[in-house]
């Protein structure tokens, strides 16, 4: 009896204006049809072919599509990651950015990356979200699903933010700081860390909350419980404050505003290099151990 394919479409979602993507995207699209896959792809992948091509919104690609190869760095990951974790799509990560904690395989792990993923054979790592919802009198008026983190600040970092923290319902802090990090382990290594956060490990069932440059030096990053329910109350003085979410959409927040932040129900579907450990992974990209 012949197997039944994992995935008989394939998304290509890509960073735009990346100068190699005209190098890379050709030849993938005529791997993929060489193995009898359906593409559909992103306007920034379209933009990459040498002739006009039909191309769908990221939205639409992700709604047709079984697998979502993404082309860039971890920014573009993000963008992939809320399309694809409503759904359930895998992602595959090819890093075409900079540093890319996340699009972990190289341009030239691509193919071999794909063949393994196409026969069943890729390892998936699960990655927890963040839930953040922002109550004006009480009702929700926003929520958003977030891979890396809620940032909660000023427009202008010159001034400092006044915060309230509540963990499931217990007061634990007023902070004036620059801002608040809400983390989960895979956005430990993004703005948290550059806060001076701790990295916690994906399958580490935690949040960190970080301040930004506190004004009291003795207020820490907290780690707490992953189904914990985070509250953060603006200080009723506070003006031009915003929530920002993955650090690419921001939300105003008005006087009197609450951002709750749990457990999303969601989560995302990231494939690994199977070779790679995660703290090999943290090696390369931060550097350890070189002189």
């Amino acid at each position: 009896m012949p197997t039944v394919p994992l995935f008989k479409t394939i998304g290509v979602i890509s960073r735009p204006r990346r100068a190699n993507l005209s190098v890379v995207v050709p030849a993938l699209l005529k791997w993929l049809a060489e193995h009898g896959l359906r593409v559909v792809y992103d306007e920034e992948t379209a933009c990459a072919l040498p002739a006009p091509a039909s191309a769908l919104s990221r939205d639409q690609v992700a709604g047709q599509s079984d697998l979502l190869l993404v082309l860039g760095g971890d920014g573009t990951l993000l963008a992939a990651a809320r399309v694809a974790a409503p759904r359930g799509i895998p992602i595959l990560p090819i890093n075409m950015g900079s540093l890319g904690f996340l699009t972990s395989f190289t341009v030239d792990e691509l193919y071999p990356a794909l063949e393994e993923t196409l026969a069943g054979r890729s390892s998936v790592s699960e990655r927890v979200m963040l839930q953040v919802e922002l109550l004006r009198n009480g009702s929700p008026v926003d929520q958003q699903h977030v891979l890396n983190d809620a940032v909660i600040n000023k427009s202008s970092l010159a001034r400092m933010i006044e915060l309230e923290l509540y963990i499931d319902g217990d007061f634990v802090c007023r902070y004036r700081s620059d801002g608040l990090v809400v983390a989960t382990p895979t956005g430990s290594t993004a703005y948290s860390l550059s806060a001076g956060g701790p990295i916690l490990h994906p399958a580490v069932q935690a949040f960190v909350i970080t301040p930004i440059c506190p004004h009291t030096l003795s207020d820490r990053p907290v780690v707490i419980q992953d189904f914990s329910c985070i509250e953060v109350r603006l200080d009723s003085n506070a003006e031009s404050a915003f929530v920002t979410l993955d650090g690419q959409k921001g939300v105003p927040i008005a006087e009197h505003d609450r951002i709750r932040i749990t457990r999303s129900p969601q989560c995302l579907k990231l494939i690994q290099p199977p070779k790679k450990s995660y703290f090999e992974i943290l090696r390369n990209k931060l550097k350890w151990g070189e002189v």
